[in-house]
């Protein structure tokens, strides 16, 4: 069996120098596959939707009161904002990679997480407009080919893997999201009419080659849906799953997709577990699961979720728990 470890994305810390730091561990604590940090703690330019509206390819957007906004074709100040400090986050993670060979992950926010977060022009979710989550879906798939691209030339001896963050998603396919008001929920959007946009954006992640995998971090993640859109790897967190999601993820690993597993905690625990507990966790899985670990795919074990929740003391011993469980297994 491959076993390694890596991170969700996001880290703790605030400012360029906490930056540095985080670029820093995740590639002594993960070298076999290191990963872009995100740091939402510097503001929402810096945050999930955030870092994903700045890849958005010819989509204006702002920042309002209620959160992200699109604007129409001119990119708002916000959004270059965005752009701008994700560009500063490529110059930093460029630096400390020279001559780096390997695997390397980056994240995007997947256009049905984007959908239910950004609103219309007019107000509401994008989630509301037929055309306007289409619109949306494509201009980030194109948007991905230019990202894929800068990253590549920035490390060129990368294996790119672009993990697709979809927490929304179930909620999306279950009618679960408010609408602006909060007295009511937006119509759920059946699994074929929701393939579509994840179609459109793990195409353009394998046609500019890199291998695409998807982040659901809830305990009904739809996995027939994401691997049928192209997804080549799952990533899930094993404390929320739905034990009726394990056999779907003995087909993931079967498939030879890459399965990436949430087995340490996002935040500081009260009881810390050890690298045993981890690695006892996991072959308890695979053992349910009717995998045998000498033969098992592509498995990556990581925090359950992203650790800018948790302190940075926390977040490097998280990360270490993970890649000593893995060298375990």
């Amino acid at each position: 069996m491959s076993a390694v470890a890596t991170g969700i994305g996001s880290y703790p810390g605030e400012d360029a120098e906490a930056y540095g730091e985080a670029v820093r561990s995740v590639l002594d604590l993960v070298p076999e596959l290191p990963h872009l940090p995100e740091m939402p703690g510097r503001g929402a330019t810096a945050g999930m939707t955030g870092r994903a509206v700045g890849i958005l390819a010819e989509l204006g957007a702002d920042l309002q009161p209620a959160g992200w906004r699109l604007t129409g074709a001119a990119p708002g100040v916000d959004q270059r904002r965005a752009r701008s400090l994700l560009a500063q986050d490529l110059d930093a993670f460029e630096e400390q990679t020279q001559g780096y060979v390997g695997r390397l992950k980056v994240q995007v926010t997947g256009p049905w997480t984007l959908a239910a977060t950004v609103e219309r022009p007019r107000g509401d979710r994008i989630l509301a407009d037929h055309g306007g989550r289409r619109e949306l879906a494509q201009a980030l798939a194109e948007g991905l080919r230019d990202h894929i691209a800068d990253v590549k030339r920035r490390v060129p001896g990368a294996e790119l893997v672009v993990q697709v963050d979809e927490p929304a998603l179930p909620a999306v396919l279950d009618g679960g999201v408010p609408t602006a008001s909060g007295f009511h929920r937006h119509r759920s959007v059946d699994a074929p009419l929701a393939s579509p946009a994840l179609e459109w954006v793990m195409a353009a992640i394998s046609e500019s080659g890199a291998t695409p995998v998807v982040h659901c971090c809830t305990s009904d993640v739809p996995l027939s849906l994401l691997t049928g859109a192209g997804a080549r790897g799952i990533s899930v967190d094993l404390s929320v799953l739905d034990a009726g999601g394990y056999d779907g993820l003995a087909e993931v690993m079967e498939s030879g997709r890459m399965l990436m597993l949430g087995v340490v905690p996002a935040t500081d625990p009260a009881s810390p577990p050890d690298e045993g507990a981890v690695t006892e966790r996991v072959l308890r899985l695979l053992d349910m699961l009717g995998l045998d670990p000498d033969s098992a795919g592509d498995l990556v074990l990581t925090p359950s979720c992203g650790l800018a929740g948790a302190s940075r003391g926390w977040a490097r011993r998280a990360y270490e728990l993970s890649a000593r469980a893995a060298r375990n297994l």
